[in-house]
């Protein structure tokens, strides 16, 4: 909730744009991908995001493929709001794979090592939280609730667009922001 506005004010600013984000409206994954539900949260981010706002879907892709999951995520928005512009981004395998793309800028923040560094094909590894709380000292696993904006804003964002879906993030902005 307090993460992702964070790094898209941290992208929009190094694109240099200001933006205004409402509160971000989390529905967990699986009911999330119900028939509905997708349209339900559309609904309600047309609402807050005003007449002239856009809405930004970002997802888990855990265990799927991105590149076959988001574009029917983005036709199933667009069909319920057509009127908007609507960005899906699905962070392969989970939002934390960003930061093992740039691990050594978040090097001894939050308990991560200051040792860390980033690992190859950070997108192929299925379980970035545990890779995350491995590099901790012992007695400390990472916490998305109380880690995940620390880490966020000490992210290099350009280091993390070594990973695949941060660059689809960072580019799907570039362009919302460029026109």
């Amino acid at each position: 909730m307090e993460a992702v506005p964070l790094l898209v004010r941290r992208i929009a600013a190094t694109l240099g744009y200001a933006v205004h984000i409402p509160r971000p409206i989390r529905v967990k994954r699986d009911r999330f991908l119900k028939p509905g539900e997708l349209e339900r949260a559309v609904e309600l981010a047309a609402r807050q995001a005003g007449t002239d706002g856009s809405i930004l879907i970002l997802l888990d892709a855990d265990d799927a493929c991105p590149a076959e999951l988001a574009p029917r995520l983005l036709e199933r928005a667009e069909q319920t709001r057509p009127d908007r512009r609507v960005f899906t981004v699905l962070a392969k395998s989970e939002y934390e794979s960003w930061f093992l793309a740039a691990a050594e800028s978040i090097a001894g923040v939050r308990g991560v090592a200051d040792s860390v560094m980033s690992p190859p094909d950070v997108e192929t590894i299925r379980d970035a939280k545990g890779w995350l709380s491995a590099r901790m000292p012992s007695g400390r696993s990472y916490r998305p609730t109380l880690d995940q904006a620390a880490l966020s804003a000490r992210l290099d964002l350009n280091a993390a667009r070594r990973a695949p879906s941060f660059d689809k993030m960072w580019r799907d902005l570039a362009k919302l922001l460029g026109d």
